[in-house]
C-alpha cells in the first residue's frame, strides 16, 4: 500500500517516516497487487474485502503497527479499520494526537 500521510494541519505528527523511505515490509505486502482504492472503502462490505487480503498477508502486523505509529486515520491497514485502530490506541493508553 502506498504511504498515506497522516499529517493533520492541527497536529505535529510526522509527514513521513524518519528515513523518508518506503519501509521494506511494504515491498512484501499483498495489497501491492491491488488497487489502492480497495483499502479505502466507503462501506462495511469494502472493509471486509480489504480485511480478507490483509489476513493472508505476511506483513499484516508490521502494517498495523505502522498505521498506529504514524496515526494513519484513513483506510484499512493491517486488517483494521479506522475505528478499530482508534480503539487499539485507546487500549494502549495512547491518544490519537500523541
Amino acid at each position: 500500500m502506498a504511504y498515506v500521510s497522516p499529517l493533520n494541519p492541527m497536529d505535529d505528527l510526522p509527514l513521513l517516516p524518519p528515513d523518508h523511505r518506503t519501509p521494506a515490509w511494504m515491498l512484501r505486502a499483498r495489497c501491492r497487487e491491488a488497487a489502492s482504492g480497495e483499502f479505502f472503502p466507503s462501506d462495511g462490505v469494502g472493509v471486509e474485502r480489504a480485511r480478507r487480503v490483509c489476513f493472508e498477508c505476511p506483513v499484516q502486523h508490521e502494517c498495523l503497527e505502522y498505521a498506529l505509529e504514524y496515526r494513519i486515520d484513513h483506510g484499512v491497514w493491517g486488517g483494521c479499520s479506522e475505528r478499530e485502530r482508534r480503539r487499539i490506541l485507546r487500549q494502549r493508553g495512547i491518544t490519537a494526537g500523541r
